[in-house]
Parts: structure tokens; C-alpha cells; sequence
């Protein structure tokens, strides 16, 4: 079993930054993709970032460019950094991770593990 768990949320005015931690533990070696999804009220998960086990990483359109993803070699802290932040950001955010094989923003939507969340707030 994994556990994960999200910190470094908060509030935040447009156009600041915020970074975002996740800290790992349990059957770590088992992970091969780790990632960010986001959900907002009444809106569907959506996977924001990925990054596989050789440190390959993708991004949605939405965050391409202002957030950035990045784990230690251990795979047991995994980091968004988020700049340039839009209000339309605002959402509960989740760190996930999967055994698959294959490793973008889809399969962390769907991952077999995530966090309990942590809440970012933009505001204008």
C-alpha cells in the first residue's frame, strides 16, 4: 500500500505562487508514475502534471508553462511548483501515483492512489 499525503496549499492573489508537496511512504518502489489532479466544485478531475520514473513529465494545456513537476530520486517527496496563478486555478489539489506502466496526465487522473488534498485559492 501507498500513502500520500499533500501540503503547501493555501490562498494566494492572481499572478503569485504557490508550491505544493507530497510526501510518500509505504511500497514506494512500486510507484512508476507520480502526479497532480485537480478538481474543482461540480467540475471533473482533471490531471495537471506527471512524471514517470526517468524523470519524463507532462502537463495540461491549462498549467503548461507556469507549473512545474518534480520528485527526489527516491520518489518519496514529490513537488509542484506553481507560478503566474489564475483564479481559474482555485481547486482541491491531489497528489497520486500508479504501478502502470504508462505514465501521463490521464493515468493520474485515474491513479490508484492520491492524498487526501490540499485547497488552492486564487483570488483576483
Amino acid at each position: 500500500q501507498v500513502g500520500l499525503v499533500e501540503s503547501g496549499g493555501g490562498s494566494v492573489q492572481a499572478g503569485g505562487a504557490l508550491t505544493l508537496s507530497c510526501a510518500a511512504s509505504g511500497n514506494t518502489d512500486s510507484i512508476k508514475c507520480m502526479g497532480w489532479f485537480l478538481q474543482a466544485p461540480g467540475k471533473e478531475r482533471e490531471g495537471i502534471a506527471s512524471i514517470d520514473s526517468y524523470g519524463g513529465t507532462s502537463y495540461s494545456a491549462s498549467v503548461w508553462g507556469r507549473f512545474t513537476i518534480s520528485q527526489d530520486s527516491a520518489k518519496n517527496t514529490l513537488s509542484l511548483q506553481m507560478n503566474s496563478l489564475k483564479v481559474e486555478d482555485t481547486a482541491m489539489y491531489y497528489c497520486a501515483a500508479d504501478g502502470g506502466d504508462i505514465c501521463d496526465i490521464v493515468v493520474v487522473r485515474t491513479s490508484q492512489h492520491w492524498g487526501q488534498g490540499t485547497q488552492v485559492t486564487v483570488s483576483s
